[in-house]
Order: structure tokens, then sequence, then C-alpha cells
């Protein structure tokens, strides 16, 4: 049988361990808004209805751990921080450009 690790942990499968690099209520969301250009926290954090400062640093810093976001701090006053998608994170955008596409079919019509 196969295994895969990542950060020390161990995976049977690798969509499993895509999944937890992606997965959950808000990595996705994050990734995707990060899709087309690199953001400031602030961005993200008034795209991400319902999300609390202390998750979305968890998930950006998870990203960056996981190397699919990275993190490019201008160090001026007041502080300037950019998020954007690395090259790694940007291989996943075809994937999540299917989820996009299956999603899709489920869109609420307007009446």
């Amino acid at each position: 049988m196969k295994r895969y690790q990542l950060n020390g942990t161990f995976f049977y499968c690798p969509v499993d361990l895509t999944l937890s690099i992606i997965g959950g209520r808000w990595k996705g969301l994050v990734f995707w808004n990060l899709r087309n250009e690199s953001k400031r926290y602030g961005e993200l954090k008034k795209t991400l209805v319902g999300i609390n400062d202390k998750m979305l640093s968890q998930v950006l810093k998870e990203l960056e751990a996981n190397g699919i976001v990275s993190r490019k701090d201008f160090e001026t006053i007041p502080p300037k921080v950019e998020y954007s998608l690395t090259e790694e994170g940007r291989k996943l955008l075809p994937v999540m450009s299917l989820m996009e596409n299956w999603g899709n079919k489920f869109e609420l019509k307007q009446k």
C-alpha cells in the first residue's frame, strides 16, 4: 500500500492528503479568492463574510506552511502584507476550476 507524508502526517490516499490542504470551511474560500491576484489581509476579510480574525490568520498560516500561499511583508508603517498563490498553489487551480464547474450546477435561479 502506498503511503504519503506531509508535515509529519501520513496519508494512505493522495486525495485525502490534498483535501487536508484545501479542505475545510475556509481554506478553499481563501484559496479561491487568491486565484486571480494578490490580496491584502483586509481585502480577504471583507470577501469572506463570517470569518473572524483568528480563523483567517490560522488558515493563511496553514496554507503558507503547506506551500500553497506566500506572504509578502512590505515592512512599512502602517504594516502592509499581501498574500498570493505560490507556483505549487497554482497547480491546484485546474482541480478547483473543475470543482467550480461542478458546483455551478446547483446555482439558484432568480425569479
